[in-house]
């Protein structure tokens, strides 16, 4: 089926769902959005709701539909399933979404869909691997939304301390999008400048304190936003917006998104959340990034945890 690359479909209808579409309707990135939840009218709720807009931002056709809808879709963004309930451990919501993605995935992969599949549902990484096994797809077609949200909130938090523009400073989290996720100081530099430099060109010189404070707070960032509104969905869906425009302009950015794992940092078949550039076709190859000897060991007990929590026996890390 020839691919529509102005045409989006977004499985769940959630809060992040929802809110992706709205950014989608929004940024004029796509004519055509369609919208599938298992609560068919919610779905059509939303799109009603977020169609009435239209006459604010552009012509577009936004509508509830089916796995057929979308089958000639550019991307297909999946945001559907269950949120950590209080009390639950993180492996039950692994059980619980691999589940759901045991429906869903076979229902795109079944019909032939060759457009691009973004994962954004959590545990983003697991999932992104989930559907890469079931799908049978091209590894670089199926892409995780990843640590993208968490590295841009790394990013203004390093903006707010250095009272600079967030947009200058270049900074990855990396690994699990989740409580093992790195933040990889040894490459962040702010436009071309080492952190640390740049810092004491600001008056900065209590490096540690500072790093471990700011690396505590992109960790905590969800935690603390769920305490005060019970949920998180602006960001990540800006997150989304970001990547579906890196993939529809082919702008060859580099993004750290869930992405297959064979052999670099010694890691292999798992889905890691790492910097690889961004383009059309999907991912086209992850980039090399600089880490200390602390963080190679991070890294690889990240990979560890996400095995442990999938199931996978020890190979590779």
């Amino acid at each position: 089926m020839q691919l529509n690359q102005r045409k989006a479909a977004i499985i769940g209808c959630g809060f992040v769902g929802s809110a992706t579409a709205f950014c989608l309707m929004q940024s004029g990135l796509f004519s055509e959005i369609v919208l599938q939840d298992v609560d068919k009218d919610k779905a059509e709720g939303e799109a009603m709701d977020i169609t009435h807009g239209t006459p604010f931002a552009g012509r577009m056709k936004i509508y509830a539909g089916n796995y057929n809808d979308m089958m000639d879709a550019a991307v297909i963004i999946i945001t559907a399933g269950a949120n950590q309930k209080e009390g639950e451990t993180r492996l039950d919501l692994v059980k619980k979404n691999k589940k759901i993605f045991e429906e869903i995935i076979p229902e795109i992969s079944n019909r032939d869909y060759e457009g691009i599949l973004l994962i954004v549902s959590n545990p983003v990484d697991i999932l992104t691997y989930t559907a890469i096994k079931i799908s049978g797809f091209e590894e670089n077609r199926v892409i995780g939304s990843g640590t993208v949200l968490d590295s841009a909130r790394f990013r203004y938090l390093l903006g707010e301390h250095l009272d600079v523009d967030s947009r200058s400073v270049q900074a990855f989290i990396i690994g699990e999008h989740g409580d093992s996720e790195i933040a990889a100081w040894s490459s962040v530099n702010v436009s071309g400048i080492p952190v640390n430099d740049f810092c004491e060109m600001r008056g900065h010189y209590d490096h540690e304190e500072a790093m471990k404070a700011i690396a505590d707070n992109v960790k905590e960032s969800a935690y603390k936003i769920i305490k005060r509104k019970k949920a998180t969905y602006y960001g990540i869906a800006m997150s989304v917006k970001r990547i579906c425009e890196v993939i529809l302009k082919d702008e060859k950015a580099i993004l750290p998104v869930s992405t297959m794992m064979h052999g670099a940092h010694g890691i292999e078949d798992i889905v890691l959340s790492m910097p690889a550039i961004v383009g059309k076709n999907g991912i086209e190859t992850q980039v090399p990034i600089e880490l200390n000897e602390e963080e190679e060991r991070k890294l690889k007990q990240s990979a560890r945890i996400l095995k442990q929590m999938i199931g996978i026996k020890k190979r590779g890390c």
